[in-house]
């Protein structure tokens, strides 16, 4: 040792003994005197100048130099680098011990270091890099796990999940990023995509509007590049989009393990306003019913995907009635009794396990390969209720609703034959049926080798008594099946009424009039409405009369856009002038229970918002708005009645 290092050694004077130990050229000493006085920094750079890689970057280590530690890093050999990454980590060093093994080359056991030193991202993209995406993933899950709340996390995970074609997986994971947070703006890049690529074009500009409004920029789609066979849940291979709604998207897909075709039915309703409750309710309807239903006449369910939520059906390659109707015509007698007497085997063992499907119509009519009948879309339908009222989410199908239905009458199973009579006019006539407007043409009309039998057969089926016709859909196919249908036919007349009809099947009058004393009357369901504006108050109100679904509270029918105006069902009767009858107060709280329940207050339960007439109580909705309204309140009120 140098004597003058030396003498200032023995004088305790180390970060001097090292720093002229450096300076003659001794970097080792230097090295060794500074890790004594605790100066792991210039310790470490004392053993890179004196060669000693592995050493200095344990110092480095002790540091918590950054630099010094990638440097040291690089120059470390090669076959001691695992003896060295291995006492780091004993260390606790397991962030220098993952940089030194990604720096060379050992890019899984840098990936487990990096995921134990708390960076799953920078692991997950070596296990990317190094061909193992489901590890990668796997990384990334175990990490949310720990920390639901780790979005850049979240995110890495969603974009990981997209790049890989798991579309449905990846919005689920970014969907959970929240607006406020800093990555919600990448997070938004990566779902513009996904959604996208789903199918789902509404959500997509959603979120690109969202991106756009962030400063963010949309990301750019490479038409060069072929496109990845979408695959849904791990299974369904994607052909093409089948049919839409505002609810849900119909997918003719392939199921890679059943290697057969299959319609995948999922939920779309993607309302960032909160609106899609009520479709969503709709959707699980239809499931809880495909249950339960197995026959040869109802389209069979194959799956449900709670995750979608999803529901796989078997693919129906013959399309449905309506398109049938729309390119054909009038059909040949036998092919359409043959059809409607599919439609009521079905609508019978329905009605036989207490399921009314309350939405017959051609577009929901669908045949298999061999041409067979298959009912559809359940999605209407009540289990184990015949007493539910029609509502505003049927009035698209008007034309094969029921007259009771229409005037708002609990529906039965009579109600469906309606439907399936209707049908079976038009499939044998031509003639496109309009709500409230008789039909023009008879059977016999327009086949000449039917007559009065044929008519009255069909008519029993449509008549406005639900009394008039047939007791059951068993009774109706037997009615149907007992007389002789031609399977040619000798047309007597042109049926062009399908296309001189309006396409949208509506009256052409106006659909709201009003009287002389201000009553509103639905030209189109011949129902007396009220209308209050639209606000926030009114539509949360709204939608917990909709799903407290309670006899004695006031129907809301529909929410109408273009007058921006929510539909009420004008109730029969006068305000509450006496004390309430025991039944009375019995179904008023019960009708407070059901609205309750489903986190709606009332706010005004007093005699002129309790409507009596002689069958029974409402409870009118509170036009007024009321901030003060408790669930307490409104019980006490009723209890004053």
């Amino acid at each position: 040792m140098d004597p003058d290092v030396a003498k200032l050694v023995r004088e305790e004077r180390l970060l001097e003994a090292a720093a002229l130990a450096g300076e003659r050229g001794d970097a080792a000493l230097a090295s060794q005197l500074y890790e004594r006085a605790c100066d792991w920094a210039q310790a470490a750079a004392q053993a890179l100048a004196h060669g000693d890689a592995p050493r200095a970057l344990a110092l480095a280590a002790e540091a918590g130099s950054e630099s010094l530690a990638e440097r040291a890093a690089a120059l470390v050999p090669r076959q001691v680098a695992g003896a060295t990454a291995a006492g780091l980590a004993r260390r606790g060093h397991e962030r220098y011990a993952a940089m030194l093994l990604e720096a060379n080359g050992h890019a899984l056991e840098a990936a487990r270091s990096w995921e134990r030193a708390g960076h799953p991202v920078h692991a997950s993209e070596l296990l990317e890099r190094s061909g193992d995406p489901a590890a990668a993933a796997r990384v990334l899950e175990s990490a949310l796990r720990r920390d639901p709340a780790a979005w850049t996390v979240a995110t890495a995970l969603g974009a990981l999940l997209a790049r890989f074609g798991k579309q449905d997986a990846a919005v689920r994971v970014l969907q959970r990023v929240p607006a406020d947070v800093p990555e919600r703006r990448e997070a938004l890049v990566h779902l513009v995509d996904a959604l996208k690529r789903l199918g789902l074009p509404r959500a997509s500009a959603d979120a690109a509007a969202e991106l756009i409004a962030q400063g963010g920029s949309l990301p750019h789609d490479e038409p060069d590049r072929k496109a990845p066979v979408h695959r849904l849940f791990g299974r369904y291979d994607v052909l093409r989009e089948a049919a839409s709604s505002p609810s849900a998207r119909v997918l003719e897909c392939t199921d890679v393990l059943r290697g057969e075709r299959v319609a995948v039915k999922v939920f779309a309703a993607w309302d960032t306003h909160g609106r899609g409750r009520d479709a969503l309710v709709r959707f699980e309807r239809e499931v809880r019913t495909m249950r339960v239903l197995d026959h040869c006449n109802i389209v069979p369910m194959r799956d449900y995907i709670p995750e979608g939520p999803a529901i796989v059906l078997a693919w129906m390659a013959g399309g449905t009635l309506e398109r049938m109707l729309g390119t054909t015509g009038a059909l040949v007698p036998a092919r359409a009794v043959e059809i409607a007497a599919g439609m009521l085997a079905a609508l019978g063992e329905a009605h036989r396990l207490g399921i009314l499907h309350r939405d017959v119509k051609p577009a929901n009519v669908l045949f298999d390969e061999a041409g067979g009948t298959r009912l559809s879309d359940f999605g209407v339908a009540h289990l184990g209720d015949l007493s539910t009222t029609a509502t505003a989410g049927l009035f698209g199908t008007l034309s094969y609703m029921s007259p009771e239905q229409r005037q708002g009458r609990p529906a039965t199973g009579r109600s469906d034959l309606f439907a399936a009579g209707t049908i079976l006019r038009e499939m044998l006539t031509g003639e496109r049926p309009l709500p409230g407007e008789p039909a023009r043409l008879r059977p016999s009309d327009v086949h000449g080798e039917l007559d009065a039998r044929h008519d009255a057969a069909v008519s029993r089926l449509t008549a406005a008594d639900p009394a008039d016709r047939p007791a059951d859909a068993f009774d109706a196919r037997s009615a149907l099946l007992a007389l002789s249908w031609p399977a040619t036919s000798s047309t007597l007349v042109t049926t062009r009424a399908r296309v001189e009809r309006e396409p949208t099947a509506l009256p052409r009058t106006g659909r709201v009039q009003s009287s002389l004393d201000g009553t509103l009357l639905d030209t189109w369901t011949g129902r007396f409405i009220e209308r209050i504006p639209v606000s926030e108050r009114a539509l949360t109100r709204a939608r917990a009369f909709v799903r407290a679904d309670h006899p004695a509270l006031q129907g809301i029918l529909r929410l109408d856009h273009d007058s921006h105006a929510i539909w009420l069902d004008t109730p029969c009767g006068q305000p509450l002038g006496r004390s309430l009858a025991p039944a009375e107060r019995a179904l008023l709280e019960g009708a407070l229970d059901a609205l309750h329940a489903v986190g709606g207050v009332h706010g005004r339960v007093d005699a002129r918002h309790v409507i009596v007439d002689d069958s029974g109580v409402v409870l009118r909705s509170a036009s007024e708005e009321d901030s003060t309204a408790t669930v307490d309140r409104d019980r006490l009120a009723l209890s004053r009645l």
